[in-house]
């Protein structure tokens, strides 16, 4: 039967004594660790969210407690008072290893069963197992500390943003379903038969409305829901540090971010962040590194090699200029003995697997070994050396077709050389990339579709090309990346009705999608708008950065796994047939 804590009011914290606290009078709470029967003495290491300490027990001092002692159990729930003692054999491994706590009482609060896996740090249960019993594995001290983190990071974040004259505002959870390039999650309405709510993808209308209220500087901790495929930084719910400014530009809110991060990282991590950050071209981004998140804690850039090799014998390098596309390497330094001609097989396989038709390549060991040596001329081969600055032990990886597929490809490729050669550096690089093209031509229908919200500003000087020659338009959009990570999107906002309405014509909206969509913000407009923008920041990606983590679900406290579902409740689940029925809904099997 379970004690209570009559007579026992917490103290202190297990992991916060220390051997100042020699001689104090203590009462701490947690869940057994571990405990070690020496006979006479008993030794139980008990746990909180701070860390272990260890209490004492003898079996001479006080039988009745010792006894007790002797019941307890790993994750049993005790309360434990008693006296701070230096300790005579020391723990150098753990912060409260100096000492331990003579127990005077002890109470058996809740006792436990054999837990499914040992709640140690470095588990080798298979996650399956610890998300199905997540309560479980949140007490393990990785997961805690990921979590304490995203706790002081949120704070952090509020706080900043309040001395710099920010007003914390809620928008609704249940909204009108608009486009924002995912799927919506719809909640059906009881009352409105056969109509849904949708859950906001991010709270963009509300905040832009915000501005025309007079609101000029908003944030949000908000809760975004999509509807799309998963991976390991990608869940269907996620926290973003959404916000908006009014009477702004762009440098206005890339310096307000470049603050936020740089707050961030000094109250949280310790480190003073040099600012400002970096800044690189869309079009850069995508020529050099084949991604418009890269990493650049690492060189390999992508080289184009097109005009060499657009006249030689090769058809794969031939072909693929003929028809458009262009031939780009990039070159592995001193990783010959690392990619024999298996593991080159390997990436090839790699590289078809991401669309690529093939993947051509020269291992210079003693001598430069390239596949298509046979097509080309000595001289030719070496012009493609000299250009991409190849010389003995490396190994140059080359890529033929449209460019899109070459330049993801090479991108894709380049991130998992450095990965195998560990040549990335453990290191904080933030970099901005801006000037994104406004739109994109679809490969399929020849057309062209937007690359950002309806919304967003094109820069002043391209909205003459808006009707006559779409590649020319550029947004005033702009991201934020971290080590290859994509941490925040943001522009600024179309606010002049006139240009709200040609925008719609550009992207093809027809006067009845309009109102359908966008109607009351279009309506709002009429009303004088302030020039505003703002940006949201994927909070859980900045935790699992900061953590070192290899998946949001590291830093989420109940995630879901890759098919959307939480294993701990079973979620999503039946319901019943009258709950059906209230909300006239008919399941199509």
């Amino acid at each position: 039967m379970a004690e209570f804590m009559t007579g026992l009011k917490r103290t202190h914290y297990c992991g916060d004594l220390r051997i100042s606290d020699v001689g104090s009078e203590v009462t701490v709470c947690g869940w057994v660790q571990r405990v070690r029967d020496l006979g006479q003495l008993i030794f139980i290491d008990l746990r909180d969210r701070t860390g272990i300490v260890q209490l004492a027990f003898n079996d001479e001092t006080d039988r009745e407690i010792f006894n007790k002692a002797f019941s307890c159990r790993s994750e049993f729930v005790l309360a434990a008072k008693g006296v701070v003692c230096e300790r005579s054999a020391k723990n150098p491994d753990i912060p409260t290893g100096d000492i331990e706590i003579t127990v005077t009482d002890l109470r058996v609060l809740s006792k436990a069963q054999t837990p499914p896996f040992e709640i140690v740090d470095d588990s080798k249960t298979g996650e399956d197992v610890r998300l199905k019993y997540r309560y479980l594995d949140l007490r393990r001290r990785p997961l805690q500390h990921n979590l304490m983190l995203r706790s002081k990071i949120s704070k952090a974040a509020r706080d900043y943003f309040a001395e710099n004259g920010f007003i914390e505002i809620e928008t609704p959870m249940m909204i009108k379903s608009t486009p924002e390039g995912a799927r919506d999650y719809l909640v059906p309405s009881r009352i409105h038969n056969g109509k849904f709510y949708a859950l906001p993808q991010s709270p963009q209308i509300y905040k832009q409305l915000l501005m025309l209220s007079g609101f000029d500087r908003y944030i949000q901790l908000a809760r975004c829901f999509r509807d799309e495929d998963l991976r390991a930084d990608r869940q269907p719910e996620f926290t973003q540090i959404d916000m908006e400014l009014s009477f702004v530009d762009v440098e206005d809110i890339l310096e307000i971010n470049e603050g936020l991060f740089k707050r961030l990282f000094k109250d949280v991590m310790g480190v003073e962040l040099p600012t400002p950050f970096a800044r690189m071209s869309y079009a850069d981004a995508m020529n050099n590194y084949g991604s418009d998140k890269p990493d650049v804690r690492f060189d390999m850039k992508i080289q184009d090699i097109s005009d060499l090799v657009k006249d030689c014998g090769f058809g794969v390098f031939t072909g693929a200029i003929a028809n458009g596309g262009s031939v780009r390497a990039i070159v592995a330094k001193d990783a010959a003995k690392v990619y024999t001609r298996k593991e080159i097989d390997k990436l090839t396989e790699f590289a078809k697997g991401i669309g690529a038709k093939g993947l051509a390549y020269v291992r210079w060991v003693d001598e430069p070994n390239a596949s298509f040596k046979k097509f080309m001329t000595e001289e030719e081969l070496a012009a493609i050396y000299e250009r991409l600055g190849a010389e003995k032990g490396d190994v140059i990886l080359i890529v033929a077709d449209k460019n899109s597929t070459v330049l993801s490809t090479l991108g894709a490729l380049r991130l998992t050389v450095a990965k195998r050669l560990n040549i990335i550096p453990d290191e904080f690089k933030f970099l901005w990339i801006v000037d994104f093209p406004f739109f994109e031509k679809d490969e399929e229908s020849g057309e062209w579709v937007a690359m950002h919200h309806p919304f967003t500003m094109p820069k002043e000087e391209c909205i003459q090309y808006l009707d006559t020659d779409p590649s020319k338009v550029i947004a005033k959009a702009f991201d934020l990346t971290l080590n290859g990570v994509e941490l925040s999107s943001g522009s600024m906002r179309i606010t002049d009705y006139e240009l709200q309405q040609k925008m719609f014509r550009a992207l093809k909206l027809t006067d009845e999608e309009i109102e359908a969509k966008f109607g009351f913000l279009v309506e709002a407009y009429k009303y004088g708008a302030p020039p505003h923008g703002g940006m949201g920041i994927g909070l859980d990606r900045v935790i699992m950065l900061l953590c070192g983590a290899d998946s949001l679900r590291d830093v989420t406290a109940f995630p879901k796994v890759q098919n959307a579902s939480e294993l701990m409740s079973a979620c999503p689940s039946p319901v019943d047939q009258e709950s059906l029925d209230v909300l006239g809904i008919q399941i199509k099997e």
